[in-house]
């Protein structure tokens, strides 16, 4: 999990906010509650002082003395909550009230993060990966084999495209469950409307469910980013995080590689990103409507030296399933 600094900094003052805020309300349920019942006042100050004068004796290694207060203490809370319990206050009226108690709005647990900052953080990222929304329509429970022939067995992959596609579903639930152990790279080739961006999002969704940092982009807006670091004078930290965190986030995927125009700066870019993931160990999973031979010719033999070594090439075969499923819509109406 890589989480960038200003990703965990955005987190972190979530749980700062709510201390301030849980402080701010306490001393006005006190204030309130002193005005009515100004004896809780007078415990609590006895409570205070007999906490200090507590903690003094244990210094000093008067256990005895020590405990006679933590006894005077625990009287002077049960008088406390009889008193708040007679003017009809909840015994826990004058604690502090958490988001979440577990953590008690720290977001950490015995040294762990906290379920709430895992349910912030994967929420964070879902924000930051360009793709909250479509994750909910495109995901592998949401995937549907209905839509791809069963009769016609293509000779490239010697299968029908459903059989087919089974057997390219099974490998992307492959590469999820062991994109702990080792994360690897997927290049998905094939003309539009054969599903390399549903199933990229497939594999984004399992693995933000798992907290894991994903970044969806098209090949252009990538190119957008480098440019803009590298060449606006006028650019931001900001904008030179997000350079960064194409690079260190857990997955990239980038999408419709070759739509953009190929130059000198596109092709040293797109070198410059894949190589730097490959040295940090990071995933990157890339779509093309280019097969391997056609991309070869529009980037450098260095750039596809790289790619055909170290990712996993999955070519898609078929009809456009969206005009497909539109046909097979229609005839149902």
């Amino acid at each position: 999990m890589a989480l960038s600094n200003s990703q965990y900094d955005s987190i972190m003052r979530i749980y700062n906010q709510a201390q301030l805020r849980q402080k701010r309300e306490l001393d006005k349920r006190r204030e309130e509650v002193y005005e009515k019942i100004p004896a809780v006042k007078e415990i609590n100050e006895e409570i205070t002082a007999s906490a200090v004068k507590s903690a003094r004796q244990l210094l000093a290694g008067d256990d005895r003395s020590a405990k006679g207060l933590k006894r005077r203490i625990a009287d002077l809370c049960e008088e406390r909550e009889v008193l708040l319990s007679a003017y009809g206050y909840p015994a826990d009226y004058l604690e502090l009230h958490y988001d979440c108690p577990d953590c008690r709005d720290t977001g950490y647990r015995d040294g762990k993060k906290c379920h709430c900052f895992k349910k912030r953080e994967i929420s964070l990222l879902y924000d930051q990966s360009n793709i909250r929304e479509i994750l909910s329509r495109e995901n592998f429970d949401t995937f549907s084999y209905e839509y791809f022939d069963d009769t016609k067995v293509d000779e490239r992959s010697n299968k029908t495209a459903r059989e087919y596609m089974r057997q390219v579903v099974a490998l992307c639930r492959s590469y999820v469950e062991h994109f702990g152990e080792h994360k690897d790279n997927l290049l998905f080739t094939g003309k539009t409307g054969l599903g390399k961006t549903f199933l990229s999002n497939c594999i984004a969704k399992e693995l933000l469910d798992q907290s894991y940092s994903v970044v969806y982009l098209p090949a252009v807006e990538m190119y957008e980013i480098f440019s803009k670091e590298r060449f606006d004078y006028d650019s931001t930290e900001e904008d030179r995080d997000r350079s960064r965190y194409l690079l260190d986030c857990d997955l990239l995927i980038i999408d419709d590689l070759g739509t953009e125009l190929v130059n000198t700066f596109t092709t040293s870019q797109l070198f410059y990103c894949i190589n730097e993931r490959l040295n940090r160990r990071k995933g990157t999973i890339i779509s093309t409507n280019l097969p391997v031979n056609e991309m070869r010719d529009e980037f450098t033999d260095r750039v596809m030296s790289r790619i055909v070594s170290q990712y996993t090439v999955i070519p898609l075969y078929g009809e456009d399933i969206r005009i497909r499923k539109k046909l097979m819509q229609a005839r149902r109406q």
